[in-house]
């Protein structure tokens, strides 16, 4: 045997060796992190699949009752909502309890739906822009079923001028204070409507509309 050959089998032997070493001391835990990463992929997968099984699943429920209260058959609807309320996953439970209340507003329950919207609002669990839209929706609907007093309460803070259903709140505090003689207040609030840049298009029209009714009536003299 050459020098040579004897050296390399030398080497050889020796990074075996050195193999050897390093597996006996870190394999077993290369091998049980490789397993910690196929399990955790399988978790993941799996959570993923499960969460968009509910998911899918709430959403078809949801369209099923919106199906039927856009049937008329608002009692089968808020029966349904009432039921994806209460198991629903994700955001369905929340839409559901909205869109529950607008079912039965729409029925004619405007007291259980003012109620409902306002229990909403007043939920700290939910994003404020939902609570703001919930108080919103009550005071849309007591315009015509409530009083000034009751509109007042659920959006003057909404009128503020940094707020983005500004121009929605001050429409229904407009027409509450128009309805109860306060041409004054309503006048202010139309054109308050109407000055902001800000506002949707619709809004602004028809509060320039109640503006020339208000001002053509003499009323806010």
């Amino acid at each position: 045997m050459s020098d040579d050959s004897f050296i390399r089998e030398v080497n050889e032997e020796i990074r075996r060796e050195q193999a050897q070493a390093l597996w006996d001391r870190f394999g077993p835990a290369l091998l049980g992190l490789a397993i910690l990463v196929v399990v955790g992929t399988a978790a993941v997968v799996g959570y993923r699949y499960w969460d968009e099984t509910r998911a899918n699943r709430s959403g078809d429920a949801f369209s099923a009752a919106l199906k039927l209260a856009n049937d008329g058959k608002n009692d089968e609807a808020i029966a349904a909502l009432d039921q994806l309320e209460k198991d629903g996953y994700g955001a369905y439970p929340l839409l559901a309890r909205m869109r529950g209340a607008t079912v039965k507003a729409d029925k004619g329950d405007v007291d259980a739906a003012v109620k409902d919207f306002d229990a909403v609002a007043a939920d700290s669990a939910i994003p404020a822009g939902i609570r703001d839209i919930a108080r919103l929706r009550a005071a849309l609907l007591l315009v015509d079923h409530g009083s000034f007093a009751d509109v007042s309460s659920r959006v003057e803070a909404l009128t503020a001028d940094t707020n983005p259903l500004r121009s929605s709140a001050r429409e229904a505090l407009g027409l509450a204070a128009w309805k109860e003689g306060k041409s004054a207040d309503a006048l202010k609030l139309f054109d308050q409507i109407s000055s902001d840049d800000g506002a949707p298009r619709n809004v602004r029209q028809r509060a320039q509309l109640m503006a020339e009714l208000i001002r053509g009536s003499g009323d806010a003299s």
